[in-house]
């Protein structure tokens, strides 16, 4: 993975060189502009509307907007000098249980290993934080910005998410106080949960967006046209009662399904023998096993077209993934 930063974990007296890395990275396109006629990138230009003249980038400063189309200029040197010193270090405040920040706190993930020194040292902080069940509180300065963040254990080694501080979030305007749900609807939204209720387990979740615009593209490359199938949409539901039974006779079935394939020692047999053997009429044992071969012999002969059908219309799986773009700021840590 490539390094974003280097620097230490500073805990009491003691220091854990360690050396970042992005823990996630994003999937989504980026799509250029291109001249319709000649399919060439078009270039941004920066241009004054009061001067109507190009601007180059040496002519540019930067201004606040403190009321409207009303700016305070501020120079290189001004914002220079609000600019915390250069620090290689993730100076821990506190231990605390993580249950107790809400996931609204969590800007970006980054994977955090040792420089080869300090091996023993990272692993006696991440058997200790794990054992305690504890988490750490840290400050981490990062491209000249001060940052709250939280240390964690994950995998067998750490992470640090950088969070927001309490300033910056949002709160909710309240008006629903006083809408009380019936008892009846609170039995039957709970037993809704329940029935929904499953492990987490991220590989079953996908990103179908993703997934269709790898498909667009790909058959746009290769010249074909491509169809999305539009899900059907539900009927509008009026009575809250109604539609909760419905939802709960819904998920009952599903998880019934789910139980029988899980018991199932195999793939459920057809009944197409059973009811060609219904609808003839009273035969005598020897033709009975002859119909019985024939039957058998049938299906193994569908079987295999099926399978063969089945081979031909799978598509490899694609391997088309949004292009990557490293910033210089990283390029230069």
């Amino acid at each position: 993975m490539h390094t974003l930063w280097k620097g230490s974990i500073s805990f009491g007296l003691v220091n854990v060189p360690v050396k970042m890395h992005a823990a996630t990275e994003s999937q989504e396109f980026k799509f250029n502009y291109l001249h319709e006629d000649c399919k060439n990138r078009i270039r941004s230009i920066k241009k004054c509307p009061a001067c109507d003249i190009e601007v180059g980038t040496d002519d540019l400063v930067k201004g606040f907007e403190y009321e409207k189309d009303r700016y305070v200029v501020l120079s290189e040197d001004d914002l220079a000098s609000l600019e915390q010193p250069m620090s290689r270090s993730i100076d821990i405040l506190d231990f605390i249980n993580l249950p107790e920040i809400d996931p609204i706190y969590y800007q970006k993930s980054y994977y955090l290993s040792p420089e080869e020194t300090a091996m023993k040292a990272y692993k006696l902080l991440c058997q200790s934080m794990e054992e305690s069940g504890k988490v750490a509180l840290a400050r981490v300065t990062m491209r000249s910005k001060q940052h709250l963040a939280c240390l964690r254990v994950f995998e067998k080694g750490l992470v640090m998410e950088t969070m927001h501080y309490p300033k910056e979030i949002r709160h909710m305007d309240v008006v629903w106080d006083s809408v009380v749900p019936t008892e009846a609807e609170l039995t039957m939204a709970r037993q809704l949960i329940e029935n929904l209720a499953r492990p987490f387990e991220p590989e079953k979740y996908h990103d179908e967006l993703h997934e269709q615009m790898v498909g667009l593209i790909e058959s746009k490359i290769a010249g074909e046209s491509y169809q999305v199938d539009t899900p059907a949409k539900g009927g509008k539901v009026v009575d809250l009662m109604e539609a909760l039974r419905a939802s709960i006779a819904l998920t009952e079935n599903e998880k019934g399904q789910l139980k029988a394939s899980d018991n199932d020692e195999g793939p459920i047999k057809p009944l197409k023998s059973i009811k060609r053997v219904q609808a003839e009429k009273p035969i005598k044992a020897v033709e009975s096993k002859e119909l019985f071969a024939r039957v058998e012999k049938d299906e193994e002969s569908d079987g295999e077209k099926l399978t063969d059908q089945g081979k031909s219309t799978e598509k490899p799986k694609s391997t088309l993934t949004p292009r990557k773009r490293t910033t210089r700021r990283a390029k230069e840590a």
